[in-house]
């Protein structure tokens, strides 16, 4: 989906039961690039199976094509998520 303006997205993973090995030495060997898209920061919660990818872009597909090229490691929940000045004016109409 193409949006007329760029969108956050908070990305959660974690790691299949017995895949870590195999998902580690993926990573590992391709640093697990994003498709092309405005900005991306990777977070790994240290001795845990999680983490997290903050991606900013116009176009949702980005996450998904991220998301089935880990698809047979990683379960995902990907969450559209607003910043403080983009969700007052929302919160604003509801209640005004």
């Amino acid at each position: 989906m193409l949006f007329l303006f760029d969108m956050t997205f908070l990305m959660h993973w974690s790691f299949k039961t017995g895949y870590h090995e195999k998902a580690a030495r993926q990573f590992l060997a391709t640093g697990a690039p994003m498709p092309e898209c405005k900005s991306w920061q990777r977070f790994h919660a240290p001795g845990s199976v999680q983490g997290w990818i903050i991606v900013e872009t116009n176009d949702a597909g980005v996450c998904y094509e991220h998301a089935a090229e880990w698809a047979e490691f990683l379960d995902w929940d990907v969450t559209p998520v607003f910043t403080d000045d983009q969700a007052g004016p929302l919160i604003a109409k509801v209640y005004s």
